[in-house]
C-alpha cells in the first residue's frame, strides 16, 4: 500500500544561467515555499493544490489558476497557446519552463520566435503532482480567434522572414539529429549481424517484407536462429546489451527475436537444480530445447540417472562436443529434431525442464512444445519446471519517451506526419523501464501452472484493476512475468522480469497509449486485456488493450 505524496512541493526550480533569457523576476521566497510545503502535507486528494505561475497563491484546479493569472498578472494562457501553436508537449514544456525559470509576465508576453522552452529538459515536471500538467490543452482550441501582434514594430513581412529563418534553423538541427540517429542505427545493425556470426540473413526492402518472409517458414527460421553460436554465448554470460527497439526490428537486422543477454535466467535454473538434488537423484530427465546442453549438464551433476536433451537447431552438434568434453556422455543423450516429431528412447520421464519463456512470457515461447512433451512423456506423479508463471501489468508515466516515439511524428522537417502514429503505436516495445516511471501497483492478469494448463489456456482475456500510487499522466501500460520453481522443492527459487528487479534480457514489454490521460493517486484504473496468437504466425502474439474507454490492438512479431 503506497501513501499519497504531498500535493504541492516547495520551490519553483532553481534558476539556471541562460544567456538567451532576459532578466528574470526574483520574486519567490524559498522559506515561504517551505512553509507552504508543511501546510500542504497530508492534504486529501480532493484538496490537492498547485501554486500560481507568478506568485505564491495556491489553487485547487488549473482553471482557477489560469483565471487568477489572467486577472492578476495579465497572463492569458489561451493567447499564449494559440499564439505559439502549442499542442500537448509544447504546453507541458511551457508550464515547466515558467516553473523552472521564474520569468516576468512582461517577458513571457514579449516572446515571439524562437520560443525558449523547446529543449527536451522542460518535459520533466518541476513540481510533483502539478495540476497544470494534468490540464487538457485541447480544451483551449475551441474556435478562439487570437489577434496576431508583431513585436518591436515588426511588419507582417518582416515577421514572416523571421519565422522562416527560425524554421530553417530547426530543419538543420533536425537533419543533424536524424544523421546521428541513422549512424546509431547502423552501428546497432552491424553489432547484431556480427553477434550472430555468419548468419544467412535475408536482405529485405522493408520490415514488412522481412516479416512476410519469416512467416513462409517460421519454424525453419526460428530454429535456424538458434544454430548460431553467438546467441548461445549471450545466453550464458553478461555482455553489453542492445538499445531497446520494437520487437520486429530484431528480425530485420538479423537478431534472433527471443533471447538476449542474461545471467539471472541461467543462475536461477542452476540454483533450483543444485539446491534441490532430491528432485533429480536417479531420475530420467527431459530437457526440451536444450541448446548448448547447460541445463542437461546441471541435471546430470545433480544426480540424474539419464538426461535426454532435444533441440531442432544446428547447435546440437556443438552440444554433443560439450557433453563429451565434460565426460557426461554416459548420462546425457542428445537428440536432434522437434519434440513433436522425434522418438525418445524411453516411454516416460520423471522430470521435464525447459527454458521456454519469451518476451511477455508467451511471445516466441516454446510452451506449446513443453505441454506436448508433458502430455506424451511425463510419468504419473512427474514434474515440469518451472512449474508456475504469472504475467502482470503496471501503469507507466514517461512523458519524455512517449514524446520521442509518438509526438515526434507531429513535426518532421516541418511536415505533419501524425498519420504515422497509427502504424507506430501498435508495435509493442521491449525495453528496460525506469522504476521511477511506475505510477501504480502491479496487477496479475495470468497464472499458469505448467502441470495443469493446456495449449488453449494460452489465449485468454482478463479484466484488471491498477491502483494508482502517484498522480500523473498515464502514457503506457507495461507487462512482465515472474517464474517460480516450487513443486516438491526444499529450496524454492523465484525470479522476476519486473522493472523493480534485476534486469534480464526479457526486459519489459511496453504498450504505448495513443492519448495519455491523467491518473489520480488512490483511484483504480480498470481495463481489459486479450492475448491471442497470430493466425499467420502462431509464435507471435496479438494483444488488445481496453483502457479509459479506448481500445488499442498491439502486435508482438
Amino acid at each position: 500500500m503506497c501513501s499519497l505524496a504531498s500535493g504541492a512541493r516547495g520551490g519553483r526550480g532553481a534558476e539556471e544561467e541562460d544567456e538567451d533569457l532576459p532578466a528574470l523576476s526574483d520574486s519567490g521566497d524559498e522559506a515561504a515555499w517551505e512553509d507552504e510545503d508543511g501546510d500542504e502535507a497530508g492534504l486529501p486528494h480532493d484538496k490537492q493544490q498547485t501554486p500560481c505561475l507568478f506568485c505564491d497563491r495556491l489553487f485547487t484546479s488549473a482553471e482557477e489558476t489560469f483565471s487568477h493569472c489572467k486577472s492578476e498578472h495579465q497572463f492569458n494562457i489561451d493567447n499564449m497557446v494559440h499564439k505559439h501553436g502549442l499542442e500537448f508537449y509544447g504546453y507541458i514544456k511551457l508550464i515547466n519552463f515558467i516553473r523552472l525559470k521564474n520569468p516576468t509576465v512582461e517577458y513571457m508576453n514579449s516572446i515571439y520566435n524562437p520560443v525558449p522552452w523547446e529543449k527536451e529538459e522542460y518535459l520533466k515536471p518541476v513540481l510533483e503532482d502539478d495540476l497544470l500538467l494534468q490540464f487538457d490543452v485541447e480544451d483551449l482550441y475551441e474556435a478562439v480567434s487570437v489577434p496576431l501582434s508583431y513585436p518591436n514594430g515588426l511588419s507582417e513581412n518582416t515577421s514572416v522572414v523571421e519565422r522562416l529563418k527560425h524554421m530553417e534553423a530547426r530543419a538543420l538541427s533536425a537533419e543533424a539529429a536524424l544523421a546521428r540517429a541513422h549512424e546509431d542505427l547502423q552501428k546497432m545493425k552491424q553489432f547484431a549481424q556480427d553477434f550472430v556470426m555468419n548468419a544467412d540473413v535475408r536482405t529485405c526492402s522493408s520490415s514488412t517484407t522481412a516479416i512476410a518472409d519469416l512467416q513462409e517458414d517460421e519454424d525453419g527460421v526460428y530454429f535456424s536462429s538458434y544454430g548460431h553460436y553467438g546467441i548461445h554465448e549471450e545466453m550464458l554470460k553478461i555482455v553489453p546489451e542492445l538499445t531497446s527497439v520494437p520487437v520486429f526490428l530484431y528480425f530485420v537486422y538479423g537478431m534472433p527475436p527471443k533471447r538476449s543477454l542474461d545471467k539471472v535466467r541461467t543462475e536461477s535454473y542452476r540454483d533450483f537444480i543444485y539446491q534441490n538434488p532430491h528432485i533429480f537423484k536417479d531420475k530420467v530427465v527431459l530437457d526440451v530445447g536444450c541448446g548448448t546442453g547447460i541445463l542437461s549438464m546441471f541435471a546430470a551433476k545433480a544426480g540424474a540417472k539419464k538426461v535426454l536433451g532435444v533441440d531442432q537447431s544446428e547447435i546440437l552438434y556443438q552440444a554433443m562436443d560439450i557433453i563429451r568434453l565434460n565426460k557426461l556422455e554416459d548420462t546425457v543423450i542428445l537428440i536432434k529434431g522437434k519434440i513433436e516429431e522425434v522418438r525418445l528412447p524411453v516411454e516416460k520421464v520423471d522430470v521435464i525442464i525447459s527454458e521456454w519463456m519469451g518476451y511477455f512470457l508467451l511471445f516466441e515461447s516454446m510452451l506449446d512444445s513443453v505441454l506436448y512433451a508433458k502430455n506424451k512423456y511425463l510419468a504419473k506423479g512427474g514434474s515440469v519446471y518451472p512449474d508456475i508463471c504469472t504475467i502482470s501489468l503496471v501503469a507507466v508515466s514517461d512523458v519524455g519517451k512517449h514524446a520521442d516515439r509518438i509526438a515526434f511524428w507531429d513535426d518532421v522537417y516541418g511536415f505533419n506526419m501524425s498519420c504515422m502514429k497509427k502504424a507506430v503505436i501498435p508495435e509493442a516495445v521491449v525495453e528496460v523501464l525506469d522504476p521511477k516511471t511506475l505510477i501504480s501497483d502491479p496487477c496479475s492478469i495470468k497464472h499458469i501452472d505448467c502441470h495443469t494448463t493446456t495449449v488453449s489456456d494460452l489465449e485468454f482475456s482478463s479484466d484488471f484493476s491498477l491502483k494508482i500510487t502517484k498522480t500523473s499522466l498515464c502514457t503506457a501500460i507495461a507487462g512482465y512475468f515472474d517464474i517460480y520453481f516450487e513443486k516438491n522443492c526444499h529450496n524454492r527459487v523465484v525470479f522476476s522480469t519486473g522493472p523493480q528487479s534485476t534486469k534480464t534480457h526479457w526486459k519489459q514489454t511496453i504498450f504505448l497509449l495513443e492519448k495519455p490521460f491523467p491518473a489520480k493517486a488512490g483511484e483504480a484504473l480498470k481495463g481489459k486485456i486479450t492475448v491471442h496468437k497470430n493466425k499467420k504466425d502462431p509464435r507471435s502474439l496479438i494483444v488488445t488493450l481496453t483502457l479509459n474507454d479506448s481500445t488499442q490492438t498491439y502486435s508482438l512479431q
